[in-house]
């Protein structure tokens, strides 16, 4: 796994952009500041020339690779790269072997593991011991959340460290280092090459393919935003539905429709069909959003997004999507009351503490003579009967207080809810003080 100089005819050969932009210095790693300034984690380890294993979490493009590799050069560590997708438990053993024998010649081993999480549990457990020894310092990438995809003992012997995706002012030094490095500047109107940062999504690398391309069409007359999308393909968002991307855009849109937020919770369902998400995952979600975060509020949140679901169903994509936009626009714009989503839990609590408290005699049926004789049914008093349609009689356990769990909001239908409630509290004290 270790990696041999290059040949005479491989120096000479051509290098991508990216490749021979890739920074000498830490200090030339763009959009990371928050991790290697001179008073940021990594960079008071370089300072002090002590390295702890850690993981380096973030977008594809962000300079993983590169700041390993720098890591390395900095504190005079053997650099040894592996990648989780081509290498297994036997290749394993071989890196650190090697890492063995260096050690002992007094040099110590920097393990860059590209794409860590790819690595199985049985096969992140093989790093324990040499992480917890110091055979190895490991450095880990991944585009993937930690907590979700490394074991928690591996985690507890690293630091994990995110890196940001890179903004608009990083991928523009990016591209004046390649015009720098190329002589020349990008044949692109404003507009293209601001629409040329977009597409790269703050992926760097990316970045700078797109830009060879651009070099590449050696284009007289700057390129507008028509002429650059007819040269380069637009870019698939980033975006994976079974792993932390598909949860951050469903809490987005989850959260965006709790604050009544319409155009973002439209820009998150956006993302996630754009994304490729299933959208009869998105209707099951905004189903529950409406009975939790809407209930009686608006008795109709829940028709609708049963309905938009049904559209869906019938019509298909892409004609069905706007049922599911109608959907959110319906929800953001809703009252919002969480009531009947805390009643529910409340009286859960009090359920299972409870324990099996029988109901009370006068609400339980007597089908068998028996059952009279034991009083079953006995002083039930018909609702229909009573003045008002309403007994007031008490359904709770006897040897339980009554509990208050449903607390209606002042917004929206359960303004009138909370009138009833009122009502029925008034005559319901009013027959406890007759008796």
């Amino acid at each position: 796994m270790t990696t041999s100089a290059p040949s005479l005819f491989e120096a000479s050969a051509p290098r991508p952009l990216a490749d021979r932009l890739r920074p000498d210095r830490i200090e030339d790693v763009v959009g990371q500041a928050h991790l290697l300034a001179a008073d940021a984690p990594i960079g008071r380890m370089l300072a002090s020339h002590q390295l702890v294993s850690h993981i380096l979490w973030g977008p594809p493009g962000t300079g993983k690779t590169t700041i390993a590799r720098l890591e390395a050069a900095h504190t005079d560590l053997h650099f040894e790269p592996v990648s989780a997708v081509f290498s297994g438990v036997v290749e394993l053993r071989k890196v650190f072997e090697a890492a063995r024998l260096r050690r002992q010649a007094g040099q110590g081993t920097l393990l860059f593991v590209d794409e860590i999480h790819r690595f199985n549990r049985a096969q992140q457990d093989a790093f324990l011991p040499v992480v917890e020894d110091g055979t190895v310092t490991l450095v880990g990438a991944t585009t993937e959340n930690p907590s979700f995809e490394l074991n928690g003992a591996l985690l507890s012997r690293c630091q994990v460290y995110v890196l940001n995706r890179l903004d608009a002012a990083a991928l523009e030094e990016l591209l004046v280092r390649a015009e720098t490095e190329e002589g020349r500047g990008l044949a692109l109107t404003d507009d293209a090459r601001s629409a040329l940062k977009a597409m790269a999504d703050g992926d760097g690398r990316y970045l700078l393919n797109l830009a060879e391309s651009v070099f590449a069409a050696a284009s007289r007359e700057a390129l507008d935003t028509e002429g650059l999308m007819t040269l380069v393909q637009h870019r698939a968002p980033l975006y994976d539905k079974s792993q932390e991307g598909h949860y951050n855009l469903i809490s987005a849109l989850h959260k965006s429709l709790r604050g009544s937020d319409c155009d973002a919770a439209l820009y998150w369902l956006a993302r996630m069909l754009a994304g490729g998400e299933d959208p009869r995952y998105i209707c099951r979600r905004l189903t529950r959003f409406a009975v939790e975060d809407i209930g009686l509020a608006e008795p109709q949140a829940l028709p609708q997004s049963i309905a938009a679901w049904e559209a869906y169903e019938r019509i298909g994509s892409p004609e069905g999507e706007l049922a599911l936009a109608q959907c959110v626009i319906y929800l953001a714009t809703a009252p919002k009351s969480n009531a009947a989503y805390k009643a529910f839990g409340a009286a859960m609590r009090s359920a299972k503490g409870s324990g099996s408290l029988m109901p009370p005699k006068h609400i339980l049926n007597a089908p068998t003579r028996l059952m009279k004789d034991l009083g079953y049914g006995s002083g039930y008093e018909y609702d229909h009967d009573a003045e008002a349609g309403f007994s007031g009689q008490n359904y709770f356990p006897d040897d339980l207080p009554r509990e208050r769990f449903y607390r209606p909001v002042e917004r929206g239908f359960e303004r009138e809810i909370t009138k009833r409630l009122d009502y029925w509290a008034k005559l319901r004290a009013e027959r406890e003080a007759r008796q």
